[in-house]
Protein backbone atom coordinates (compact mmCIF):
# COMPACT_ATOMS: atom_id res chain seq x y z
CA UNK A 1 0.00 0.00 0.00
CA UNK A 2 1.15 3.27 -1.00
CA UNK A 3 1.88 5.96 1.99
CA UNK A 4 1.83 8.79 -0.79
CA UNK A 5 1.76 9.46 -4.36
CA UNK A 6 4.88 11.36 -6.09
CA UNK A 7 4.55 14.21 -8.59
CA UNK A 8 8.18 15.54 -10.43
CA UNK A 9 8.55 18.42 -11.75
CA UNK A 10 9.79 19.26 -14.97
CA UNK A 11 13.29 19.98 -13.68
CA UNK A 12 13.06 16.33 -11.89
CA UNK A 13 12.45 14.92 -14.65
CA UNK A 14 15.08 16.25 -16.79
CA UNK A 15 17.82 15.26 -14.02
CA UNK A 16 16.29 11.46 -14.01
CA UNK A 17 16.40 11.43 -17.64
CA UNK A 18 20.13 13.22 -18.00
CA UNK A 19 22.05 10.83 -15.43
CA UNK A 20 23.10 7.64 -15.60
CA UNK A 21 19.74 4.86 -16.59
CA UNK A 22 21.07 2.28 -13.81
CA UNK A 23 21.25 5.36 -11.42
CA UNK A 24 18.06 6.90 -12.53
CA UNK A 25 16.39 3.57 -11.92
CA UNK A 26 18.11 3.22 -8.57
CA UNK A 27 16.60 6.33 -7.07
CA UNK A 28 13.20 5.35 -8.94
CA UNK A 29 13.24 2.06 -7.20
CA UNK A 30 14.00 3.67 -3.78
CA UNK A 31 11.27 6.18 -4.47
CA UNK A 32 8.72 3.37 -4.68
CA UNK A 33 10.32 1.89 -1.71
CA UNK A 34 9.55 4.67 0.31
CA UNK A 35 6.02 4.89 -0.78
CA UNK A 36 6.01 1.77 1.10
CA UNK A 37 7.85 1.53 4.30
CA UNK A 38 9.44 4.33 6.41
CA UNK A 39 12.87 4.09 5.80
CA UNK A 40 15.53 7.35 6.37
CA UNK A 41 18.00 5.64 3.87
CA UNK A 42 16.09 6.23 1.11
CA UNK A 43 13.68 9.10 1.86
CA UNK A 44 15.42 11.80 4.53
CA UNK A 45 13.97 15.48 5.71
CA UNK A 46 16.65 17.73 5.74
CA UNK A 47 17.32 19.75 9.04
CA UNK A 48 16.13 22.95 9.32
CA UNK A 49 13.44 22.96 6.03
CA UNK A 50 10.27 21.79 4.78
CA UNK A 51 12.41 20.08 1.85
CA UNK A 52 12.87 16.27 1.95
CA UNK A 53 15.54 14.06 -0.36
CA UNK A 54 15.00 11.07 -2.21
CA UNK A 55 18.28 9.32 -1.75
CA UNK A 56 20.17 6.82 -4.32
CA UNK A 57 24.11 5.13 -4.34
CA UNK A 58 25.07 4.05 -7.83
CA UNK A 59 28.65 3.32 -8.70
CA UNK A 60 29.66 5.41 -6.33
CA UNK A 61 28.38 8.21 -6.76
CA UNK A 62 25.71 10.05 -4.23
CA UNK A 63 21.97 11.08 -6.19
CA UNK A 64 19.80 13.07 -4.47
CA UNK A 65 16.47 14.37 -5.84
CA UNK A 66 14.45 16.89 -3.63
CA UNK A 67 10.99 17.41 -2.83
CA UNK A 68 8.46 18.77 -0.27
CA UNK A 69 4.99 17.60 0.84
CA UNK A 70 2.11 19.64 -0.66
CA UNK A 71 -0.40 18.66 1.87
CA UNK A 72 -3.20 20.55 0.07
CA UNK A 73 -4.11 17.01 -1.81
CA UNK A 74 -2.89 15.07 1.17
CA UNK A 75 -0.16 12.89 0.73
CA UNK A 76 1.43 14.31 -2.53
CA UNK A 77 5.26 14.52 -2.62
CA UNK A 78 6.69 16.77 -5.06
CA UNK A 79 10.11 16.42 -6.71
CA UNK A 80 11.48 19.76 -7.76
CA UNK A 81 14.84 18.79 -8.90
CA UNK A 82 17.66 16.77 -8.44
CA UNK A 83 21.89 16.61 -7.83
CA UNK A 84 24.89 14.33 -8.13
CA UNK A 85 26.10 15.02 -4.34
CA UNK A 86 30.14 15.57 -4.28
CA UNK A 87 30.55 16.30 -1.13
CA UNK A 88 29.26 15.30 2.40
CA UNK A 89 26.83 17.42 3.03
CA UNK A 90 24.05 18.51 0.74
CA UNK A 91 25.03 22.06 -0.64
CA UNK A 92 22.77 24.74 0.67
CA UNK A 93 21.93 26.41 -2.11
CA UNK A 94 20.20 23.14 -3.81
CA UNK A 95 18.20 23.16 -0.57
CA UNK A 96 17.50 27.43 -1.03
CA UNK A 97 16.34 26.38 -4.45
CA UNK A 98 13.66 23.73 -3.81
CA UNK A 99 12.41 25.99 -0.94
CA UNK A 100 12.13 28.62 -3.78
CA UNK A 101 10.55 26.28 -6.07
CA UNK A 102 8.18 24.62 -2.80
CA UNK A 103 7.03 28.34 -2.24
CA UNK A 104 6.30 28.72 -5.71
CA UNK A 105 4.62 25.96 -6.55
CA UNK A 106 2.75 26.58 -3.16
CA UNK A 107 1.45 30.26 -4.06
CA UNK A 108 3.24 31.03 -1.06
CA UNK A 109 6.35 34.19 -2.51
Amino acid sequence: MKRFEVTYLPEAIEFLETIDKKAAEKLIFNISKSQAINNVKVFKKLKNSNIWEFRAEYSNNEYRLFAFWDKRKNTMVVCTHGILKKTQKTPKKEVEKAERIRKQYLGLG
